[in-house]
Protein backbone atom coordinates (compact mmCIF):
# COMPACT_ATOMS: atom_id res chain seq x y z
CA UNK A 1 0.00 0.00 0.00
CA UNK A 2 1.38 3.35 -1.13
CA UNK A 3 1.46 6.09 1.78
CA UNK A 4 -0.49 8.95 1.59
CA UNK A 5 2.66 10.94 2.21
CA UNK A 6 4.08 9.94 -0.57
CA UNK A 7 4.42 12.84 -3.25
CA UNK A 8 3.69 9.90 -6.12
CA UNK A 9 0.30 9.59 -3.81
CA UNK A 10 -1.11 13.49 -3.70
CA UNK A 11 -3.73 14.29 -5.15
CA UNK A 12 -4.77 17.07 -7.36
CA UNK A 13 -6.82 18.70 -4.77
CA UNK A 14 -5.46 17.23 -1.87
CA UNK A 15 -8.33 15.01 -1.05
CA UNK A 16 -8.73 11.84 1.19
CA UNK A 17 -6.62 8.74 0.09
CA UNK A 18 -9.91 6.70 -0.27
CA UNK A 19 -13.16 9.09 -1.20
CA UNK A 20 -16.34 8.39 -1.38
CA UNK A 21 -16.93 4.92 -3.94
CA UNK A 22 -13.05 4.17 -3.89
CA UNK A 23 -12.76 0.32 -2.87
CA UNK A 24 -9.26 -0.04 -3.14
CA UNK A 25 -6.69 0.45 -0.53
CA UNK A 26 -3.98 1.62 -3.09
CA UNK A 27 -4.14 5.02 -4.23
CA UNK A 28 -3.21 4.21 -7.76
CA UNK A 29 -5.59 1.55 -7.86
CA UNK A 30 -8.26 3.66 -6.66
CA UNK A 31 -7.38 5.82 -9.73
CA UNK A 32 -7.40 3.10 -12.37
CA UNK A 33 -11.07 1.98 -10.68
CA UNK A 34 -11.81 6.34 -11.13
CA UNK A 35 -11.32 6.06 -14.51
CA UNK A 36 -13.21 3.29 -15.18
CA UNK A 37 -16.07 4.36 -13.85
CA UNK A 38 -16.21 7.37 -15.97
CA UNK A 39 -18.34 7.91 -18.16
CA UNK A 40 -15.60 9.24 -20.35
CA UNK A 41 -13.98 5.84 -20.57
CA UNK A 42 -17.34 4.24 -21.43
CA UNK A 43 -17.88 7.09 -24.38
CA UNK A 44 -14.66 5.55 -26.48
CA UNK A 45 -16.54 2.35 -27.30
CA UNK A 46 -18.74 4.97 -30.30
CA UNK A 47 -15.42 7.00 -30.96
CA UNK A 48 -13.20 6.30 -33.92
CA UNK A 49 -9.88 4.77 -33.79
CA UNK A 50 -9.32 4.96 -37.27
CA UNK A 51 -13.23 3.45 -39.29
CA UNK A 52 -16.01 4.72 -37.49
CA UNK A 53 -17.32 2.14 -35.28
CA UNK A 54 -20.94 2.78 -36.24
CA UNK A 55 -20.18 1.88 -39.86
CA UNK A 56 -17.97 -1.38 -38.83
CA UNK A 57 -19.49 -3.41 -36.98
CA UNK A 58 -18.01 -5.62 -34.40
CA UNK A 59 -15.00 -6.18 -36.65
CA UNK A 60 -12.79 -3.24 -35.61
CA UNK A 61 -11.57 -1.93 -32.76
CA UNK A 62 -12.86 1.61 -31.30
CA UNK A 63 -11.16 3.96 -28.84
CA UNK A 64 -12.10 2.10 -25.57
CA UNK A 65 -10.78 -1.60 -27.15
CA UNK A 66 -8.14 -0.14 -27.93
CA UNK A 67 -7.21 1.47 -24.65
CA UNK A 68 -8.30 -1.70 -22.72
CA UNK A 69 -5.10 -3.10 -25.05
CA UNK A 70 -3.20 -0.10 -24.20
CA UNK A 71 -3.46 -1.15 -20.74
CA UNK A 72 -3.06 -4.56 -20.77
CA UNK A 73 0.32 -4.46 -22.40
CA UNK A 74 1.67 -1.40 -20.39
CA UNK A 75 0.95 -3.09 -17.42
CA UNK A 76 2.47 -6.44 -18.73
CA UNK A 77 5.62 -4.61 -19.64
CA UNK A 78 6.00 -2.33 -16.49
CA UNK A 79 5.61 -5.75 -14.24
CA UNK A 80 7.82 -7.69 -16.39
CA UNK A 81 10.73 -4.71 -15.77
CA UNK A 82 9.84 -4.52 -11.80
CA UNK A 83 10.93 -7.79 -11.52
CA UNK A 84 14.01 -7.07 -13.57
CA UNK A 85 16.95 -7.01 -10.72
CA UNK A 86 18.46 -5.11 -13.77
CA UNK A 87 16.55 -1.72 -13.27
CA UNK A 88 15.27 -2.24 -9.96
CA UNK A 89 17.76 0.72 -8.79
CA UNK A 90 17.67 2.47 -11.44
CA UNK A 91 13.57 2.81 -11.80
CA UNK A 92 13.90 4.06 -8.13
CA UNK A 93 16.11 7.30 -9.13
CA UNK A 94 13.79 8.18 -11.99
CA UNK A 95 10.95 8.47 -9.98
CA UNK A 96 9.24 4.90 -9.91
CA UNK A 97 7.38 2.34 -11.64
CA UNK A 98 4.12 1.02 -10.65
CA UNK A 99 2.27 -1.51 -12.57
CA UNK A 100 -1.08 -0.09 -11.46
CA UNK A 101 0.10 3.55 -12.59
CA UNK A 102 0.90 2.69 -15.51
CA UNK A 103 -2.35 0.55 -16.45
CA UNK A 104 -4.81 4.05 -15.22
CA UNK A 105 -2.68 6.12 -17.39
CA UNK A 106 -3.21 4.25 -20.41
CA UNK A 107 -6.43 3.75 -19.70
CA UNK A 108 -7.30 7.71 -19.34
CA UNK A 109 -4.52 7.98 -22.74
CA UNK A 110 -7.48 8.56 -25.33
CA UNK A 111 -10.55 10.10 -23.25
CA UNK A 112 -9.96 13.60 -24.84
CA UNK A 113 -10.37 12.11 -28.10
CA UNK A 114 -13.02 13.94 -30.23
CA UNK A 115 -15.62 11.98 -32.55
CA UNK A 116 -13.63 10.89 -35.80
CA UNK A 117 -10.69 10.50 -33.83
CA UNK A 118 -7.47 11.85 -35.67
CA UNK A 119 -9.40 13.71 -37.90
CA UNK A 120 -11.55 15.48 -35.73
CA UNK A 121 -8.76 16.62 -33.54
CA UNK A 122 -7.02 18.29 -36.34
CA UNK A 123 -10.69 20.08 -37.84
CA UNK A 124 -11.46 20.87 -33.84
CA UNK A 125 -8.15 22.21 -33.50
CA UNK A 126 -8.00 24.03 -36.91
CA UNK A 127 -11.59 25.34 -35.46
CA UNK A 128 -10.76 26.73 -32.12
CA UNK A 129 -7.88 28.53 -33.46
CA UNK A 130 -8.75 29.99 -36.28
CA UNK A 131 -12.67 30.52 -35.71
CA UNK A 132 -12.93 30.89 -32.20
CA UNK A 133 -9.64 32.30 -31.33
CA UNK A 134 -8.64 29.83 -28.96
CA UNK A 135 -4.51 30.34 -28.81
CA UNK A 136 -4.51 26.25 -27.24
CA UNK A 137 -6.54 25.20 -29.93
CA UNK A 138 -7.73 21.56 -29.64
CA UNK A 139 -4.93 18.50 -29.13
CA UNK A 140 -6.30 15.20 -27.86
CA UNK A 141 -3.79 14.38 -25.04
CA UNK A 142 -3.99 18.07 -23.66
CA UNK A 143 -8.15 17.40 -23.93
CA UNK A 144 -7.43 13.94 -21.86
CA UNK A 145 -5.74 16.19 -19.23
CA UNK A 146 -8.35 18.28 -18.93
CA UNK A 147 -10.71 15.98 -18.59
CA UNK A 148 -9.20 14.33 -15.66
CA UNK A 149 -7.85 17.84 -13.85
CA UNK A 150 -11.34 19.83 -14.46
CA UNK A 151 -14.65 18.76 -16.74
CA UNK A 152 -15.01 14.95 -15.57
CA UNK A 153 -17.34 16.31 -12.57
CA UNK A 154 -19.58 19.46 -12.08
CA UNK A 155 -20.39 20.07 -7.97
CA UNK A 156 -19.98 22.73 -6.29
CA UNK A 157 -15.89 22.84 -7.32
CA UNK A 158 -15.00 21.37 -10.61
CA UNK A 159 -12.86 18.66 -9.42
CA UNK A 160 -12.09 16.67 -12.51
CA UNK A 161 -11.28 13.03 -11.16
CA UNK A 162 -8.92 14.14 -8.38
CA UNK A 163 -6.04 11.60 -9.30
CA UNK A 164 -2.36 11.19 -7.97
CA UNK A 165 0.24 12.76 -9.50
CA UNK A 166 1.93 9.86 -10.39
CA UNK A 167 -1.18 9.00 -12.74
CA UNK A 168 -1.92 12.11 -13.39
CA UNK A 169 2.12 12.70 -14.76
CA UNK A 170 2.23 8.82 -16.79
CA UNK A 171 -0.69 10.55 -18.77
CA UNK A 172 1.76 13.16 -19.81
CA UNK A 173 2.76 11.66 -22.87
CA UNK A 174 4.40 15.07 -24.10
CA UNK A 175 4.51 16.86 -20.68
CA UNK A 176 4.40 20.49 -22.08
CA UNK A 177 1.81 22.92 -23.19
CA UNK A 178 1.52 24.40 -27.01
CA UNK A 179 4.17 26.58 -26.47
CA UNK A 180 4.68 28.09 -23.16
CA UNK A 181 5.94 25.63 -20.88
CA UNK A 182 8.47 24.68 -19.94
CA UNK A 183 11.64 27.57 -20.46
CA UNK A 184 13.17 26.67 -22.81
CA UNK A 185 10.47 24.88 -24.54
CA UNK A 186 11.25 21.92 -26.36
CA UNK A 187 10.34 22.74 -29.33
CA UNK A 188 13.49 24.55 -29.76
CA UNK A 189 15.46 21.99 -29.25
CA UNK A 190 17.87 20.03 -31.96
CA UNK A 191 16.82 18.11 -32.44
CA UNK A 192 13.07 18.82 -31.03
CA UNK A 193 11.51 15.95 -28.90
CA UNK A 194 8.96 13.80 -30.52
CA UNK A 195 5.71 15.65 -31.09
CA UNK A 196 7.32 19.10 -30.24
CA UNK A 197 8.32 21.00 -33.23
CA UNK A 198 5.82 22.76 -35.05
CA UNK A 199 3.57 21.14 -37.76
CA UNK A 200 5.13 22.04 -40.95
CA UNK A 201 1.78 23.57 -42.50
CA UNK A 202 1.65 26.51 -39.54
CA UNK A 203 5.50 26.86 -38.41
CA UNK A 204 4.26 29.50 -35.21
CA UNK A 205 1.55 27.91 -33.76
CA UNK A 206 3.48 25.81 -31.24
CA UNK A 207 4.27 22.34 -30.93
CA UNK A 208 2.25 19.64 -32.63
CA UNK A 209 1.60 17.61 -29.50
CA UNK A 210 1.37 18.70 -26.06
CA UNK A 211 -0.08 17.20 -23.19
CA UNK A 212 -1.79 20.01 -21.20
CA UNK A 213 -3.33 23.34 -22.31
CA UNK A 214 -2.53 26.85 -20.43
CA UNK A 215 -5.48 26.47 -18.09
CA UNK A 216 -4.01 23.33 -16.70
CA UNK A 217 -0.33 24.37 -16.35
CA UNK A 218 -0.51 24.37 -12.77
CA UNK A 219 -2.07 21.06 -12.36
CA UNK A 220 0.76 19.67 -14.49
CA UNK A 221 3.42 20.80 -12.35
CA UNK A 222 1.75 19.63 -9.65
CA UNK A 223 1.69 15.89 -10.77
CA UNK A 224 5.84 16.64 -12.21
CA UNK A 225 6.92 17.78 -8.56
CA UNK A 226 8.00 14.43 -7.37
CA UNK A 227 9.95 13.58 -10.56
CA UNK A 228 12.33 17.35 -10.22
CA UNK A 229 15.69 16.40 -10.41
CA UNK A 230 15.16 12.84 -11.57
CA UNK A 231 13.93 13.52 -14.89
CA UNK A 232 14.22 16.82 -17.37
CA UNK A 233 11.60 18.29 -17.41
CA UNK A 234 10.27 17.95 -20.94
CA UNK A 235 10.94 14.20 -20.59
CA UNK A 236 8.17 11.34 -19.81
CA UNK A 237 8.08 9.49 -16.73
CA UNK A 238 9.24 5.75 -16.96
CA UNK A 239 5.12 5.18 -16.45
CA UNK A 240 4.56 7.49 -19.26
CA UNK A 241 7.29 6.30 -21.35
CA UNK A 242 6.02 2.71 -20.77
CA UNK A 243 2.17 3.94 -21.32
CA UNK A 244 3.43 5.65 -24.96
CA UNK A 245 5.67 2.32 -25.90
CA UNK A 246 2.59 0.10 -25.11
CA UNK A 247 0.58 2.21 -27.34
CA UNK A 248 2.21 1.97 -30.22
CA UNK A 249 2.92 -1.76 -29.54
CA UNK A 250 -1.23 -2.14 -29.73
CA UNK A 251 -1.77 0.60 -32.85
CA UNK A 252 0.97 -1.57 -34.45
CA UNK A 253 -0.63 -4.76 -34.23
CA UNK A 254 -4.45 -4.04 -34.20
CA UNK A 255 -4.98 -2.22 -36.84
CA UNK A 256 -3.02 -4.44 -39.20
CA UNK A 257 -5.69 -7.02 -37.63
CA UNK A 258 -8.57 -4.58 -38.49
CA UNK A 259 -8.14 -4.04 -41.97
CA UNK A 260 -7.31 -7.59 -42.88
CA UNK A 261 -10.41 -8.78 -41.61
CA UNK A 262 -12.77 -6.13 -43.37
CA UNK A 263 -10.54 -7.02 -46.37
CA UNK A 264 -8.82 -3.71 -47.00
CA UNK A 265 -5.28 -5.25 -46.62
CA UNK A 266 -4.51 -7.05 -49.97
CA UNK A 267 -1.29 -9.45 -49.81
CA UNK A 268 -0.65 -8.70 -53.39
CA UNK A 269 -0.49 -5.11 -52.76
CA UNK A 270 1.42 -5.36 -49.68
CA UNK A 271 3.95 -7.61 -51.24
CA UNK A 272 4.74 -5.92 -54.52
CA UNK A 273 5.87 -2.96 -52.19
CA UNK A 274 7.68 -4.67 -50.02
CA UNK A 275 9.27 -7.33 -52.35
CA UNK A 276 10.09 -4.04 -55.04
CA UNK A 277 12.01 -2.54 -52.33
CA UNK A 278 13.59 -5.87 -51.38
CA UNK A 279 14.90 -6.42 -55.16
CA UNK A 280 15.70 -3.22 -56.07
CA UNK A 281 16.92 -1.72 -52.67
CA UNK A 282 20.34 -0.49 -54.07
CA UNK A 283 19.10 1.31 -56.87
CA UNK A 284 16.24 3.53 -54.88
CA UNK A 285 19.27 4.58 -52.27
CA UNK A 286 20.91 5.96 -55.56
CA UNK A 287 17.92 8.07 -56.35
CA UNK A 288 17.72 11.98 -55.60
CA UNK A 289 14.70 12.62 -52.94
CA UNK A 290 12.98 14.37 -56.02
CA UNK A 291 13.24 11.56 -58.64
CA UNK A 292 12.16 9.54 -55.89
CA UNK A 293 8.92 11.76 -55.05
CA UNK A 294 8.00 11.65 -58.81
CA UNK A 295 8.14 7.61 -58.51
CA UNK A 296 6.25 7.13 -55.84
CA UNK A 297 3.66 4.57 -57.88
CA UNK A 298 6.50 2.35 -58.22
CA UNK A 299 6.53 -0.49 -56.07
CA UNK A 300 9.12 -0.09 -53.14
CA UNK A 301 9.71 3.64 -53.46
CA UNK A 302 7.11 4.63 -50.54
CA UNK A 303 9.16 2.35 -48.34
CA UNK A 304 12.45 3.77 -49.30
CA UNK A 305 10.76 6.94 -48.60
CA UNK A 306 10.40 5.55 -44.87
CA UNK A 307 13.86 5.38 -44.64
CA UNK A 308 14.87 8.31 -45.52
CA UNK A 309 12.26 10.13 -43.32
CA UNK A 310 13.95 7.16 -40.38
CA UNK A 311 17.19 8.76 -40.83
CA UNK A 312 16.40 11.92 -41.15
CA UNK A 313 13.89 12.49 -37.75
CA UNK A 314 15.53 9.30 -35.87
CA UNK A 315 19.16 9.26 -36.27
CA UNK A 316 19.53 8.40 -32.89
CA UNK A 317 18.49 4.83 -33.91
CA UNK A 318 17.78 4.66 -37.34
CA UNK A 319 20.35 1.95 -39.19
CA UNK A 320 20.14 0.26 -42.59
CA UNK A 321 20.55 -3.53 -41.60
CA UNK A 322 17.72 -3.63 -39.13
CA UNK A 323 15.43 -1.71 -41.77
CA UNK A 324 16.50 -4.32 -44.24
CA UNK A 325 16.04 -7.27 -41.33
CA UNK A 326 12.74 -5.19 -40.15
CA UNK A 327 11.36 -5.61 -43.93
CA UNK A 328 11.85 -8.62 -44.22
CA UNK A 329 10.43 -9.98 -41.28
CA UNK A 330 7.36 -7.99 -41.87
CA UNK A 331 7.35 -9.63 -45.36
CA UNK A 332 7.20 -13.16 -43.96
CA UNK A 333 4.63 -12.81 -41.17
CA UNK A 334 2.34 -10.43 -42.86
CA UNK A 335 2.72 -11.54 -46.53
CA UNK A 336 3.43 -14.97 -46.25
CA UNK A 337 1.36 -15.67 -42.72
CA UNK A 338 -1.49 -13.25 -42.36
CA UNK A 339 -2.62 -12.00 -45.67
CA UNK A 340 -1.71 -15.10 -46.96
CA UNK A 341 -5.82 -16.12 -47.07
CA UNK A 342 -8.53 -13.88 -47.19
CA UNK A 343 -10.23 -13.31 -43.63
CA UNK A 344 -13.66 -15.38 -43.74
CA UNK A 345 -14.46 -15.08 -40.36
CA UNK A 346 -13.55 -19.11 -39.84
CA UNK A 347 -12.66 -20.23 -36.75
CA UNK A 348 -9.36 -21.31 -38.61
CA UNK A 349 -9.57 -17.20 -39.63
CA UNK A 350 -9.87 -15.48 -36.18
CA UNK A 351 -6.85 -18.43 -34.77
CA UNK A 352 -4.38 -17.07 -37.27
CA UNK A 353 -5.13 -13.37 -36.25
CA UNK A 354 -4.98 -14.41 -32.80
CA UNK A 355 -1.49 -16.44 -33.50
CA UNK A 356 -0.26 -13.50 -35.46
CA UNK A 357 -1.42 -10.51 -32.45
CA UNK A 358 0.08 -12.89 -29.78
CA UNK A 359 3.31 -13.48 -31.68
CA UNK A 360 3.65 -10.09 -32.09
CA UNK A 361 2.57 -8.71 -28.89
CA UNK A 362 5.38 -11.16 -27.19
CA UNK A 363 7.73 -10.35 -29.60
CA UNK A 364 7.89 -6.86 -28.81
CA UNK A 365 7.31 -6.55 -25.20
CA UNK A 366 9.72 -8.71 -24.67
CA UNK A 367 12.49 -6.08 -26.29
CA UNK A 368 11.35 -3.11 -24.14
CA UNK A 369 14.32 -1.98 -21.86
CA UNK A 370 15.11 0.76 -19.78
CA UNK A 371 18.25 3.46 -20.43
CA UNK A 372 18.95 6.08 -17.92
CA UNK A 373 20.04 8.75 -20.73
CA UNK A 374 17.72 8.30 -23.11
CA UNK A 375 17.99 10.51 -26.88
CA UNK A 376 16.07 13.45 -26.77
CA UNK A 377 13.82 11.96 -29.24
CA UNK A 378 13.20 9.10 -27.13
CA UNK A 379 11.77 8.05 -23.51
CA UNK A 380 13.55 6.17 -20.54
CA UNK A 381 11.78 2.89 -22.25
CA UNK A 382 12.53 2.03 -25.17
CA UNK A 383 12.51 -1.10 -27.78
CA UNK A 384 15.65 -2.80 -28.46
CA UNK A 385 16.56 -1.74 -32.18
CA UNK A 386 15.85 -4.29 -34.39
CA UNK A 387 11.62 -4.44 -33.13
CA UNK A 388 11.99 -0.39 -32.97
CA UNK A 389 12.46 -1.02 -37.02
CA UNK A 390 9.94 -3.54 -37.24
CA UNK A 391 6.82 -1.27 -35.09
CA UNK A 392 8.05 1.63 -37.65
CA UNK A 393 7.57 -0.80 -40.64
CA UNK A 394 4.01 -2.13 -39.68
CA UNK A 395 2.81 1.26 -38.86
CA UNK A 396 3.57 1.77 -42.91
CA UNK A 397 1.81 -0.70 -44.19
CA UNK A 398 -1.30 1.06 -42.38
CA UNK A 399 -0.29 4.48 -43.37
CA UNK A 400 0.16 3.17 -47.34
CA UNK A 401 -2.73 0.72 -47.88
CA UNK A 402 -5.72 2.28 -45.08
CA UNK A 403 -4.90 5.71 -44.40
CA UNK A 404 -4.19 6.47 -48.30
CA UNK A 405 -7.33 4.60 -49.54
CA UNK A 406 -9.74 6.93 -51.42
CA UNK A 407 -12.73 5.66 -50.06
CA UNK A 408 -11.43 6.84 -46.55
CA UNK A 409 -10.63 10.06 -47.53
CA UNK A 410 -14.09 10.49 -48.99
CA UNK A 411 -15.65 9.38 -45.58
CA UNK A 412 -13.56 11.71 -43.96
CA UNK A 413 -14.03 14.41 -45.92
CA UNK A 414 -17.85 14.85 -45.01
CA UNK A 415 -17.11 14.08 -41.32
CA UNK A 416 -15.08 17.29 -41.59
CA UNK A 417 -17.61 19.34 -42.96
CA UNK A 418 -20.36 17.36 -40.08
CA UNK A 419 -17.95 18.80 -37.11
CA UNK A 420 -17.63 22.20 -38.58
CA UNK A 421 -21.19 22.85 -39.29
CA UNK A 422 -21.91 21.46 -36.02
CA UNK A 423 -20.10 23.99 -34.08
CA UNK A 424 -21.24 26.59 -36.21
CA UNK A 425 -24.57 25.49 -34.99
CA UNK A 426 -23.40 25.38 -31.57
CA UNK A 427 -22.18 28.78 -31.73
CA UNK A 428 -25.51 29.94 -33.17
CA UNK A 429 -27.29 28.48 -30.63
CA UNK A 430 -24.95 30.31 -27.66
CA UNK A 431 -25.75 33.49 -29.37
CA UNK A 432 -28.73 33.84 -29.59
CA UNK A 433 -30.53 35.69 -26.55
CA UNK A 434 -33.59 34.64 -26.92
CA UNK A 435 -32.18 30.97 -26.23
CA UNK A 436 -29.92 31.26 -23.54
CA UNK A 437 -32.63 29.66 -20.74
CA UNK A 438 -32.38 26.64 -22.89
CA UNK A 439 -28.99 25.71 -23.48
CA UNK A 440 -28.04 22.33 -22.44
CA UNK A 441 -27.57 22.04 -19.13
CA UNK A 442 -23.70 20.54 -19.61
CA UNK A 443 -23.20 23.88 -22.12
CA UNK A 444 -23.92 26.00 -19.48
CA UNK A 445 -21.67 24.15 -16.60
CA UNK A 446 -18.88 24.25 -19.23
CA UNK A 447 -18.85 28.33 -20.51
CA UNK A 448 -19.17 28.73 -16.39
CA UNK A 449 -15.85 27.01 -16.18
CA UNK A 450 -14.04 28.58 -18.92
CA UNK A 451 -15.37 32.11 -17.80
CA UNK A 452 -13.47 30.93 -14.15
CA UNK A 453 -10.63 29.84 -15.37
CA UNK A 454 -9.56 33.00 -17.80
CA UNK A 455 -8.27 35.90 -15.78
CA UNK A 456 -11.34 38.91 -16.00
CA UNK A 457 -8.70 40.81 -17.91
CA UNK A 458 -8.42 38.78 -20.92
CA UNK A 459 -9.69 40.44 -24.23
CA UNK A 460 -12.54 38.54 -25.75
CA UNK A 461 -13.00 36.87 -22.11
CA UNK A 462 -16.65 35.54 -22.67
CA UNK A 463 -16.20 35.03 -26.04
CA UNK A 464 -12.98 32.66 -25.68
CA UNK A 465 -14.72 31.33 -22.87
CA UNK A 466 -18.18 29.56 -25.09
CA UNK A 467 -15.65 28.93 -27.73
CA UNK A 468 -13.94 26.75 -25.17
CA UNK A 469 -16.74 25.32 -24.01
CA UNK A 470 -18.43 24.10 -27.59
CA UNK A 471 -15.23 22.40 -28.31
CA UNK A 472 -15.47 20.66 -24.99
CA UNK A 473 -18.83 19.93 -25.32
CA UNK A 474 -18.41 18.73 -29.05
CA UNK A 475 -15.11 16.68 -28.35
CA UNK A 476 -16.91 14.57 -25.67
CA UNK A 477 -19.50 13.55 -28.02
CA UNK A 478 -19.42 10.21 -29.55
CA UNK A 479 -19.36 9.59 -33.54
CA UNK A 480 -22.79 8.46 -33.15
CA UNK A 481 -24.08 11.06 -30.67
CA UNK A 482 -22.25 13.87 -32.60
CA UNK A 483 -24.33 13.10 -35.98
CA UNK A 484 -27.04 12.80 -34.25
CA UNK A 485 -27.27 16.20 -32.95
CA UNK A 486 -26.20 17.78 -36.30
CA UNK A 487 -29.22 16.52 -38.17
CA UNK A 488 -31.46 18.08 -34.94
CA UNK A 489 -29.89 21.51 -35.21
CA UNK A 490 -29.98 21.27 -39.17
CA UNK A 491 -34.02 20.03 -38.91
CA UNK A 492 -32.96 16.96 -40.18
CA UNK A 493 -34.52 14.34 -37.46
CA UNK A 494 -38.04 14.22 -37.13
CA UNK A 495 -37.44 12.78 -33.72
CA UNK A 496 -38.10 15.32 -30.73
CA UNK A 497 -37.35 13.11 -27.85
CA UNK A 498 -34.12 10.94 -28.13
CA UNK A 499 -31.69 9.36 -26.17
CA UNK A 500 -28.86 9.98 -28.88
CA UNK A 501 -27.64 12.52 -26.13
CA UNK A 502 -28.27 14.08 -23.50
CA UNK A 503 -29.48 17.99 -22.94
Amino acid sequence: MESSADPRARRLFGGRANALGDLADSPFRADRDRIVSSPFLARLGGVTQVISPGGSGLLVHNRLTHSLKVAQVGRAVAERLVRDERYRDLLARLGGCDPDVVEAAALAHDLGHPPFGHLGEQVLDRIARQRLGLADGFEGNAQSYRIVTSTEIRGTATIGLDLTAAVRAAILKYPWTRSGYPDPHPRQFDPPPRGASAPPEDPTSGSAKFGAYSTEVEDLRQARAPFAGRIADWQQTVEASIMDTADDIAYAIHDVEDFHRVGVLRQGAVAAELLGWQREAAQFRSMTDATLEHGLRRPGASIERLRRQLHRKDAWISDDQAFGAAVEHVRRELVDGLLAAPFDGSIEAEQGVSRFSARWTRRLVDAITVVADPPVRSGHVVLARPQWHEVQVLKFVHHQFVLGRPDLALHQRGQARALETLVEALLDWILDPREEARLPRRLHDLIELAEAELHPRVPDRVAKARGRAIIDFVASLTDGQAVALLDALSGRSGQLWTDAFVL
